[in-house]
This record gives C-alpha cells, structure tokens and sequence, in this order.
C-alpha cells in the first residue's frame, strides 16, 4: 500500500454529477508529499460490487468511497481526515452517523449526529443531525454518502446485490475486525449531498439479508 496516497472512488451513471464532484475534489488542498487519484466505476452491477473493483485497482492506503452526487466544500477535508486516521484504531469516517443501528439496522431510526448542507425533495439547505461528541465521536454506522476508510475490507457483494445498506454493512465489517467507525466534529458542514428522492425499492429486502447477516433485532 502506498501510504502517501489517496484515492476517491465513486460509481457514476450521471455525467454532469460526475464532472461536478470531481471538480470540487480537485480543488482540495493536498497535504505535502501526498498524491491523489480519482477512480470511476461505470455500470457497477451494485455499489458493492463496483466499489471492490476499484478497491483492487489503487493501492492507496486512505480510500474515500463517495455518491457521485456529492460535493466536499472544505478545502482542508484531507488534512483533517489524516489527522483522524493518526488513531490506528480508527478505520472508517463518514460524514453522518447513527448511534444505535443494531437495534433495527436502518440508519434513520436511532439518534444521527453530523451536519450537512443537503438537498432533497423535501427541503434544501443546512442539516443539524446532532453535535459530536468531542473531536470525534464512535457510531455503530455512517450514512453512505462518503465513506473515507485507511484499512481495505472486501464489500459484501456476496450478499448485497443491490444499492442499499453496503454502508450499514461496511461499518459492521470495521467493526468486526476491531475498528472504529467516528463522524468527526466540525464548525460546519464539510459536504453538500444532492440526493434528490430516495428509490427504496429494494431496501427493505436488503434490510433482511442484513439482520440476518448480522445478528440485529428485526
């Protein structure tokens, strides 16, 4: 693994989504003596699927897996990223947690915390979903929206086929293997996420693969 490395994956099927997200990330301030890369998967059968396939194409230690329809406005996001994956035990940050998800397994029925600058159907603008507790704080899943790992963990795409819960998957995959899973404190939102109207057609499936997977209260 290249330790002086970061590579932002993202799975696209929206070109103008693309071009946008990636003309923020190139506007990042890149920490010295670091290089970073930018990986697309087209046409991925699942998010799981296409994520591992990038995964297997960089060998950069720090991996930030994001929508394409998201965009980072802190110009600093690396530099505090790598300060967070100083603590060894630290292996996933995301941008929005949930604190309690093994009681049900979908993100929005427990207590969040994080904050955003979002958009849906419903409303636009600044989100609070709840203050960090310290200069990070442990979750037991991040919302999927970004995910920034320094430890590569296969995806589970032997059981998720789909776009739904590889988030909620991944995050108890860190944590299985002894890692922490944190949403980091912030003055303001460090993303804005375009994400528009939720499809869940197939969530609810996957919800059962994973309370099954998992060994989480239905």
């Amino acid at each position: 693994m290249d330790h002086k490395k970061i590579c932002f994956i993202m799975c696209t099927n929206h070109a103008l989504y693309e071009k946008e997200c990636i003309s923020y990330i190139q506007k990042l301030h890149i920490p010295k003596g670091f290089q970073m890369e930018v990986l697309t998967v087209k046409d991925a059968l699942s998010m799981t699927a296409g994520y591992n396939e990038a995964m297997s194409q960089s060998d950069a230690k720090y991996k930030v897996y994001l929508h394409q329809d998201v965009f980072i406005i802190h110009k600093n996001f690396l530099d505090d990223l790598l300060k967070l994956f100083e603590h060894k035990e630290i292996g996933m940050v995301g941008m929005v947690g949930s604190t309690n998800i093994k009681e049900h397994a979908v993100m929005w029925y427990s207590e969040r915390v994080g904050k955003l600058y979002s958009n849906s159907a419903y409303r636009a603008g600044y989100t609070l979903f709840g203050e960090v507790s310290g200069s990070y704080q442990q979750v037991d899943a991040v919302d999927g929206l970004l995910m920034a790992t320094q430890y590569d963990i296969p995806w589970r795409e032997d059981i998720l086929k789909n776009w739904d819960f590889y988030d909620v998957s991944q995050s108890l995959e860190f944590q299985k293997r002894g890692y922490q899973v944190v949403v980091p404190a912030a003055e303001q939102p460090w993303c804005i996420h375009d994400d528009g109207i939720l499809n869940l057609g197939n969530y609810y499936k996957e919800r059962e693969i994973i309370v099954k997977e998992y060994g989480l209260s239905s």
